[in-house]
């Protein structure tokens, strides 16, 4: 292999394609990137066999070839080039990688031991926006569960319908559903690994239109224009999520979300020092007041809001109640209650198609 590729370019083709590669590999080919020179271009493999990442860039390529280099110490030696310009030659198992200042020969592996890619058969795709992707990966993937055991919730679930495709997450406390109208007509359904999505957003660039998913039984595929990203799915069905949703509430309140963000942030620095991170919601006629008490002290928090209908006291969890409301930008945020035992139904003003739902702590009589 003889290549003459622009740094800067490699270097952010390096750090797409590294996300994929995890810390935990037992595999040594794992650690590495799989690079192939041909026809001017310069492709780039990473995986962990769960989350594969391939990208591509425009290079001369003075000679066809492929190897796998260690991703760590090919990062860090490109990234710390000064020349524009570098000249990179595989032979055998050793790389050169020349610049006007430097010379490097490291060890590279050969190519046969690293996984393929993913066959996409008979699969069902649609396309999404990029900007709304990335928000609707914000607003869910926080929420998914952690405990192992429970793995179909430790993904979002994908819920394709004619028109409409639902992002859902859900760890047996509280829900995250965001909704993005769009023109597929095909209905269809995926858990997908919620590292796999975070790792998905910190490549998109602010230039990308959209993003073509195309999944089938068993793997999910989002393309770019210059990068691919493939999961494996998580089997099992998920939860009727659909079902949690109430219609009717007894209670409703409107506020602000900066202020009552900025009071529950206060009232949990309390919280925090209890095992449940309570706090304490008394919804009076036209007021919201939180507290919290702990062994080293108390807090009293008031946020001026519109309640209409009943007046209740509630708990939750501090920090399941913030990171729903933490990823609400508008103005408002309404509160929908049923009672003190039922979740409670965030929405938010200035996003209809986000749903945020949490349970309370039952509070002893």
């Amino acid at each position: 292999m003889k290549i003459k590729v622009n740094r800067k370019e490699l270097v952010k083709h390096i750090n797409i394609v590294q996300k994929a590669i995890s810390n935990r590999t037992t595999m040594q080919i794992l650690e590495g990137i799989l690079l192939i020179a041909e026809d001017n271009t310069l492709t780039l493999i990473a995986s962990d066999e769960t989350v594969s990442i391939k990208s591509k860039l425009s290079t001369i390529v003075n000679q066809p070839g492929k190897c796998v280099v260690n991703a760590r110490l090919f990062g860090e030696i490109t990234r710390r080039l000064q020349d524009d310009i570098i000249d990179i030659t595989v032979e055998q198992s050793n790389m050169n990688i020349n610049a006007r200042r430097s010379d490097f020969n490291i060890q590279v592996q050969n190519e046969s031991g690293f996984p393929d890619l993913p066959r996409m058969d008979d699969e069902q795709n649609i396309e999404i926006n990029a900007e709304i992707f990335k928000d609707a990966v914000r607003k869910t993937t926080f929420a998914v569960s952690l405990d192992e055991t429970r793995k179909n919730f430790t993904g979002v679930f994908m819920d394709v319908v004619p028109g409409m495709t639902n992002f859902v997450a859900l760890d047996g406390f509280r829900m995250a559903l965001k909704s993005i109208k769009n023109n597929t007509q095909i209905s269809t359904s995926a858990i997908i690994p919620a590292r796999a999505l975070n790792e998905l957003v910190k490549i998109i660039d602010d230039e990308e239109k959209s993003i073509k998913i195309d999944l089938n039984m068993n793997q999910i595929r989002f393309t770019l224009e210059s990068a691919e990203l493939y999961s494996t799915l998580i089997s099992g069905e998920f939860f009727n999520y659909d079902g949690l949703i109430r219609k009717d509430h007894s209670t409703i309140v409107t506020a602000n979300i900066a202020e009552i963000q900025n009071a529950l942030e206060r009232a949990s620095l309390l919280a925090k020092e209890e095992r449940a991170n309570l706090v304490k919601l008394d919804i009076g006629n036209s007021d919201i007041l939180i507290t919290s008490n702990s062994e080293i002290g108390s807090v009293k928090e008031n946020v001026e809001s519109q309640v209409d209908g009943d007046e209740l006291k509630i708990a939750f969890n501090s920090r399941y109640l913030l990171e729903g409301i933490k990823n609400m930008k508008g103005a408002n945020l309404k509160l929908n209650f049923t009672d003190s035992v039922n979740p409670c139904i965030v929405k938010e003003e200035d996003d209809p198609d986000y749903i945020y739902l949490v349970l309370p702590v039952r509070l002893a009589n």
